[in-house]
């Protein structure tokens, strides 16, 4: 017999901060509900796209974002123990607008059928997670530093 025991998960939101690049880091998962921490030196997310089978949920931790809904000139600003939820289908692509690293925690739930749904633009276009749209970069850590951690330092 399962129980509750047996299938709660504890995770940490502790993260290095980052000197530049962006990192997405999956911390809890079901079937239904996933937990990600995210951390931006500067910049943002993708161009406009949406999630046509997630309501999701960020919550600005640190920093502050600015987030262009359905279109680039449609803005709102999110602070500090701020949030916003966007639900399946609604189109939207955000940026770092304060000074230091943007920290986040997304909150997703699949809505309806199997799968994300994936990110795709609002034409109906995939936008993979790789690729140039969807703006990776690359990653790099401020050594020893991290959001969570007692005097911003990693352990």
């Amino acid at each position: 017999m399962t129980t509750m025991a047996d299938i709660a998960q504890v995770f940490d939101l502790r993260t290095p901060y980052l000197k530049a690049g962006r990192t997405t880091e999956n911390r809890s998962r079901t079937d239904n509900l996933t937990v990600t921490i995210k951390v931006y030196a500067e910049g943002g997310e993708n161009a406009m796209h949406n999630h046509s089978l997630q309501d999701h949920a960020f919550v600005v931790l640190e920093g502050e974002a600015t987030f262009h809904l359905e279109t680039d000139e449609n803005v709102l600003v999110v602070g500090p123990y701020e949030g916003i939820m966007l639900p399946k289908g609604a189109n939207y692509w955000f940026q770092s607008a304060g000074q230091g690293n943007l920290v986040l925690l997304r909150v997703a739930a699949r809505v309806g059928e199997r799968g994300h749904g994936g990110r795709l633009t609002p034409d109906g276009r995939p936008m993979p997670a790789d690729s140039e749209e969807n703006k990776r970069g690359v990653r790099v850590e401020l050594p020893g530093k991290g959001f969570g951690s007692p005097g911003g330092l990693v352990a």
